[in-house]
C-alpha cells in the first residue's frame, strides 16, 4: 500500500509518533533532553497506543505497522479489509471473491460462510485469532445469516471514517484480552477535522465488468472547546462472472469440456439404478447409469437413453461469481466537548448497510439411498404412478438401496443468496487527568454498544416435502388432469406432479413447469446477530522515581457481555430443505477483566546503553463459562546507540471459544473431497490402498458419484480455551550518520523474528486429511465414517474440537528509503517482506499427535494458502505537484495435491500414475504491478485526482486443482484482470 509518497507503509517509527500530542505522555521523563518537563497531553486528545496502555516519548516498544489516511486513499482500493489482505504480514481470510453460499454448506467453524464480509488475518493464525479495535475499543462482530461469526467483519467499518490504522504484528493478550492471539488492528477514526471534503471514486476491470464507484463526504468543526466530524459514504461494486475468466470459467482450469470436475447432476438428468425386474445374481454387479438424449422426444425406457459419460456432467461454473457485488452505505459521527479543563466528554455513532449477493447453479437434486445428502431426499420414492416415470416401476429404498436420480432443474434460476447487513455502534465516554502529589494521572472511561444483524433472502429453494408428495403416486380425473395421490385418498390439492425424468424437452427449454416449481420451490429467509455491550476504563501515570527514570504504570478493568444467534427459515429447521440442513444457533456469554501494565527504566545515557527499560503486562479474565484465566508478557528493549534499539518480548495468550463454536447446531458442509476408495482398481491405486478399502467392506464397483461429500459439523459445549506462548525479537535500525547525505533523507530498516505457538486449537480435523489417514490405516480418523454397502459415505461426522495445535514461524523486514529534494524531483523506496519460516499443525492419531507442516503449501477444506515469502516494493518519484509510483507485489511458489487427475495431460505438474495420492502442482511465482499516479494542481490545492491501474501487465494467478471455486486460491491472489481507476477529492477549509 503506498504512501504519501505512493509507496507501501513502514512499521510506524513510534506509536506516540503515530499519534502525535503536543507534549509527551506519562512515561519516562528523564529521557527528555536535559532541563525540559513532562507535560499531559492537550486537553481533548485521548492517546491512542497500539501494544502498550503506557504513553511513549521514544517509541519502538513494539512492532507496529502504521497505515496512515494518505496511504489509505491511494491505494485504489475500496474496503479496510481489501487493503489490509494486500500487506505482506496478511494471511488468508473470506472477502468478496469467497462465492461461498449454496456451494460449500456451513464450514466447520461454528460462524457460517460469511458471504459478502471481509476480514483480516495475521500471520495465517486465522481471523478469529486477530482482535480488531476501534479508537481502542472492541468492534462488534460480524454477522451473514448463517452462523455466529467469530472475527470482525471489515466491510462493517466504513473507508471514509479512518484516520490510520495500526497493526501490532505481536500477541497481545494481557494487554487486550482474548482474541490477540496473532495480534491486533486498531483502527483510528477522525476526531479533529476543519471544512469539508468530498470524494468520487470509479474504476472497473479491462473485461467491462467488475464496474465500482464510491462516493463520499465529511464536515467538521474544531473550536477551543468542541470538536465534531461527520461522514457518510456510498459504495457499488458490481459482479465478475466466472464464466467471464478462462481460469474460472470451469470447475477444473483449463478443462472447458468436463474432462473431470463437473456435476452429475445435469439438466438431463441421471439415473443410476438396477432394474427390479431383472434378475441381478450378482451384488457386485455395477448398475446401469443412464441419461437422456437430446429430448426429441418423450422419455422412454430404454429407447430415448444413453449411458451416462463424463461429457454429459453439467458446468456449474458458469453460474458462479468471482467477485461478489456489494453497495454499502455508511453514516458516522463524532463528537468531543470540553466539560471543564480535567473532563472532556466523548461520543461516536457509527450506522453502516451492506447489501451483497452470491450465486451458484440451480440447485442439484440427488434423491435415492445412494445420495448420501443425510436427509428426506435420500428418502423419496418415485412412484410408478408419476405420469413422467417412463420406467415402469417405483424406486422405492425400502426394496432397492443401489439407485440414486439427480437432476439440475434450471427452470428454476440459480440460488441467488441476498444479504442485507446492518450494523450500529455507538460509544461513548469520559477522559482527562488528576493530580495526585506532583503526579498527573490521565484516566479514560466508555460504554460501547454495537449490534450487527444480518437478513438473508435465498430464491429457487426446493421443498423436499413438497417434492416428495410430488414425486409420489398420481391419479387422473376424468378431465384428463394429474393429481397427487390416489383417487380414494387424494394429496395436497395444490400439488402438481413433478417431472425430474423430463430432462430439457424437445424445444429444449426445459420440461419442469412453472406449476410445478410453484408448488416445490420457496423463499428462503435466514437471520443472524450479535450484539456487543461493554465498559472499559483505564488510568495510567508515573509512579515511582527511580535512579534511571520514573516507573510508569497503566491499569484498567473491562466488562464485555457477547450474544448472538443464527435463526434458519422455519422450512430448513422442520427438515423440510432440499440442500444443506442446519438447526437454529443462540447463545451469550459475559467477561470481566483486570489488567495491569509496568514500565521501568534501568539504564538511560550510558555508553552501550542509551536506553535500556523493561516492561511487564498481567490481565485476569472472568468468564461466566469458565474458570478465570491469567495472561501475561515480559518485553525488554535496549538501545545501545541513538540509531539502533532491540526489543524482546516473550506473552501467553489465550482465545475463549466464540459463540458459533459453543453453541453451534449441528449443520452440514459439503466438502470438495476425493475418496481414495472410489474406483480403487484403477492403476493410480496403490496395492495398500486397495486392500485398506477392501478390508472396509467397500465394494470394487464403488466410484465417487459427487466430488462434494457432505460433512456434519457443528458447535461443542465442552470446548476449552485456545492458548499460546509468543516470542518476538526485532531490531530497528536508522542509522544517523546517513541522514541529510545528498541522496539520503532517512533511511530506515526494521526486522522482526515471530514465534507463536498454540495449543489446544479450536478447530475441526481437516475432511481431507481425516479420510486419507483413515484410508492409510489409522482406525483413529475413522470415526464418524460411515458407508453404505455400495461403498458411498453416507455419514461424515467432524464436529469442532481442541486438537494439538499450531506452531507459526517467520521473519518480517522492512526497509524504507528516501531521498532529498532534488531539481528532479525526489525517490521513495519501500520494501515490506514477510518469510514463514514454519506453519505446523499437530493432529491426534493413534499414535498422540502427528505434525503436519503446510508451509509453501495450498490445503485444507475450505483451503487455505500457506506461501513462503510474500512481499511488497514500491517506488515513487515525486516532482512538484506529481506522484508517480510503482508497487511491485511477489507471491512466491506453493504446491497442492492433485487428486485424480494424474491421467489428464497439462493439469497436474506432477502426476504419480503409481499412487494418485502423491501427484502433486506446482502452483508458480506470481507477481502483480500497480501503477499510481496523484496530481495535486498548482490552480486549486484544495483539490486532488488520483488515477492507477492494478495488475498492469494482466498477470493471472496460477492454476489451482484443489481449489472448491474457480481455480484459484481468493484469499490469497486478485480477480484475474487489469483494473483501473479513477478518483478525484475537494477539500474546502
Amino acid at each position: 500500500m503506498p504512501t504519501p509518497d505512493g509507496s507501501p507503509p513502514a512499521p510506524a517509527p513510534a506509536p506516540d509518533q503515530a499519534t502525535p500530542p503536543e507534549n509527551p505522555p506519562a512515561g519516562n521523563p528523564d529521557e527528555l533532553p536535559v532541563g525540559a518537563e513532562p507535560t499531559p497531553p492537550t486537553e481533548g486528545e485521548v492517546i491512542v497506543v497500539t501494544g502498550s496502555r503506557i504513553g511513549d516519548p521514544l517509541g519502538k516498544q513494539a512492532p507496529v505497522l502504521m497505515i496512515s489516511r494518505e496511504d489509505l486513499d491511494r491505494t485504489g482500493l475500496t474496503s479496510v479489509g481489501d487493503i489490509l489482505q494486500q500487506l505482506p504480514v496478511s494471511g488468508g481470510a473470506i472477502n468478496g471473491k469467497f462465492n461461498s453460499s449454496g456451494n460449500f454448506g456451513f464450514p466447520p467453524d461454528g460462524g457460517g460462510i460469511g458471504a459478502g464480509a471481509v476480514e483480516a488475518d495475521l500471520r495465517y493464525l486465522g481471523s478469529k485469532r486477530v482482535l480488531v479495535l476501534v479508537d481502542g475499543v472492541r468492534w462488534v462482530n460480524g454477522s451473514s445469516a448463517s452462523g455466529v461469526a467469530a472475527a470482525t467483519d471489515l466491510n462493517t467499518i466504513p473507508l471514509n471514517i479512518v484516520e490510520r490504522i495500526e497493526v501490532l504484528e505481536d500477541g497481545a493478550s494481557p494487554i487486550y484480552g482474548s482474541d490477540a492471539i496473532a495480534g491486533v488492528i486498531n483502527i483510528i477514526t477522525r476526531k479533529e477535522f476543519t471544512g469539508a471534503v468530498a470524494s468520487a471514486y470509479t474504476g472497473g476491470f479491462h473485461k467491462g465488468d467488475g464496474f465500482t464507484q464510491k462516493y463520499d463526504v465529511s464536515w467538521g468543526s474544531t473550536t477551543p472547546k468542541l470538536s465534531m466530524v461527520f461522514s457518510a459514504s456510498y459504495l457499488d461494486q458490481r459482479t465478475v462472472f466466472s464464466k467471464d475468466r478462462a481460469l474460472s470459467d470451469s470447475p477444473i482450469p483449463g478443462l472447458d469440456h468436463c474432462e473431470a470436475g463437473c456435476s452429475s447432476a445435469t439438466p438431463q438428468g441421471r439415473v443410476t439404478f438396477k432394474d427390479p425386474r431383472i434378475p441381478h445374481p450378482d451384488p457386485d454387479e455395477d448398475p446401469t447409469s443412464i441419461t437422456l438424449d437430446d429430448g426429441t422426444a418423450v422419455p422412454s425406457y430404454p429407447g430415448t437413453y444413453h449411458d451416462f459419460k463424463s461429457v454429459d456432467r453439467f458446468n456449474f461454473s458458469q453460474y458462479n461469481l468471482v467477485e461478489t457485488p456489494s453497495q454499502r452505505m455508511g453514516a458516522f459521527s463524532s463528537v468531543t466537548y470540553k466539560l471543564s479543563p480535567l473532563v472532556n466528554l466523548r461520543g461516536k455513532a457509527s450506522f453502516t448497510n451492506r447489501q451483497s449477493v452470491n450465486q451458484a447453479a440451480p440447485e442439484p437434486l440427488f434423491i435415492g439411498p445412494q445420495a448420501g445428502n443425510g436427509n428426506r431426499l435420500d428418502r423419496i420414492k418415485v412412484d410408478v404412478t408419476n405420469p413422467y416415470n417412463p420406467f415402469g416401476f417405483t424406486f422405492d429404498p425400502a426394496t432397492d438401496s443401489s439407485y440414486i436420480i439427480t437432476r439440475r432443474p434450471i427452470e428454476a434460476g440459480p440460488r441467488k443468496f441476498e444479504q442485507t447487513v446492518n450494523t450500529f455502534y455507538t460509544a461513548g465516554g469520559l477522559d482527562g487527568h488528576f493530580n495526585l502529589g506532583s503526579q498527573r494521572f490521565n484516566w479514560d472511561t466508555s460504554l460501547v454498544y454495537g449490534v450487527n444483524r444480518a437478513d438473508q433472502r435465498r430464491n429457487h429453494s426446493f421443498n423436499s416435502a413438497k417434492l416428495e408428495q410430488a414425486l409420489g403416486p398420481a391419479y387422473k380425473t376424468p378431465d384428463g388432469v394429474y393429481h397427487c395421490g390416489t383417487a380414494a385418498n387424494p394429496g395436497d390439492p395444490d400439488c402438481v406432479p413433478f417431472n425430474i425424468f423430463g430432462g430439457q424437452g424437445p424445444n429444449g427449454r426445459g420440461t419442469i413447469t412453472p406449476e410445478m416449481l410453484a408448488y416445490t420451490t420457496f423463499t428462503e429467509h435466514d437471520v443472524s446477530e450479535q450484539t456487543l455491550v461493554a465498559a472499559v476504563g483505564n488510568i495510567t501515570g508515573n509512579l515511582v522515581k527511580l535512579p534511571a527514570g520514573w516507573l510508569a504504570g497503566a491499569v484498567g478493568v473491562e466488562h464485555r457481555r457477547l450474544s448472538g444467534f443464527y435463526e434458519p427459515d422455519s422450512v430448513i429447521t422442520a427438515g423440510d430443505g432440499a440442500d444443506v440442513p442446519s438447526q437454529p444457533t443462540s447463545g451469550d456469554y459475559s467477561v470481566s477483566e483486570g489488567y495491569a501494565e509496568l514500565r521501568a527504566p534501568l539504564v538511560i545515557g550510558s555508553p552501550g546503553a542509551q536506553l535500556l527499560d523493561v516492561n511487564a503486562a498481567a490481565r485476569v479474565s472472568n468468564y461466566s463459562f469458565l474458570s478465570s484465566k491469567l495472561t501475561g508478557k515480559f518485553g525488554a528493549r535496549w538501545k545501545p546507540t541513538k540509531d539502533l534499539i532491540f526489543r524482546g518480548s516473550v506473552g501467553t495468550g489465550f482465545r475463549a471459544p466464540s459463540i458459533g463454536e459453543l453453541f453451534g447446531s449441528k449443520s452440514r458442509f459439503d466438502a470438495t473431497l476425493t475418496d481414495p476408495c472410489s474406483d480403487y482398481n484403477r492403476p493410480a491405486v496403490s496395492d495398500a490402498t486397495r486392500q485398506r478399502c477392501m478390508a472396509l467392506g467397500v465394494p470394487s464397483n464403488y466410484a465417487q458419484q459427487n466430488a462434494q461429500i457432505s460433512v456434519t459439523t457443528g458447535g461443542n459445549r465442552d470446548l476449552k480455551p485456545e492458548t499460546s506462548t509468543s516470542v518476538n525479537v526485532s531490531l530497528a535500525y536508522s542509522p544517523a550518520a546517513l541522514q541529510d547525505r545528498p541522496w539520503v533523507d532517512s533511511l530506515d530498516l526494521e526486522l522482526a523474528y515471530f514465534d507463536v505457538r498454540l495449543d489446544g486449537a479450536v478447530s475441526a480435523l481437516d475432511a481431507q486429511l481425516q479420510l486419507d489417514r483413515c484410508i492409510a490405516g489409522d482406525n483413529t480418523f475413522c470415526n464418524g465414517i460411515l458407508r453404505n454397502p455400495q461403498g458411498t459415505i453416507f455419514s461424515f461426522s467432524n464436529a469442532l474440537q481442541n486438537l494439538g495445535g499450531i506452531n507459526v514461524r517467520g521473519l518480517d523486514l522492512t526497509l524504507t528509503y528516501r531521498m532529498p529534494r532534488k531539481n528532479f524531483g525526489r525517490f521513495r523506496v519501500t520494501s515490506q517482506s514477510s518469510y514463514l519460516l514454519a506453519y505446523e499443525e499437530k493432529v491426534p492419531s493413534a499414535t498422540g499427535f502427528d505434525t503436519v507442516d503446510r508451509t509453501g503449501t495450498v490445503a485444507g477444506t475450505p483451503e487455505r494458502a500457506f506461501p513462503r515469502f510474500k512481499s511488497a516494493l514500491a517506488i515513487a518519484w515525486l516532482y512538484k505537484q506529481l506522484e508517480v509510483a510503482l508497487t511491485t507485489r511477489y507471491i512466491h511458489s506453493m504446491t497442492e495435491q492433485c487428486r485424480d487427475l494424474a491421467d489428464v495431460p497439462g493439469t497436474c505438474s506432477d502426476p504419480n500414475p503409481a499412487d494418485d495420492t502423491k501427484s502433486t502442482n506446482h502452483l508458480g511465482i506470481t507477481v502483480y504491478n500497480d501503477v499510481q499516479v496523484v496530481w495535486s494542481p498548482d490552480f486549486d490545492h484544495g483539490l486532488t485526482i488520483t488515477a492507477g491501474v492494478n495488475n498492469l501487465l494482466n498477470r493471472d494467478p496460477p492454476p489451482c486443482y484443489s481449489c472448491s471455486l474457480n481455480g484459484f486460491n481468493g484469499a490469497t491472489y486478485d480477480v484475474p484482470g487489469i483494473f483501473g481507476y479513477l478518483s478525484a477529492t475537494y477539500h474546502v477549509q
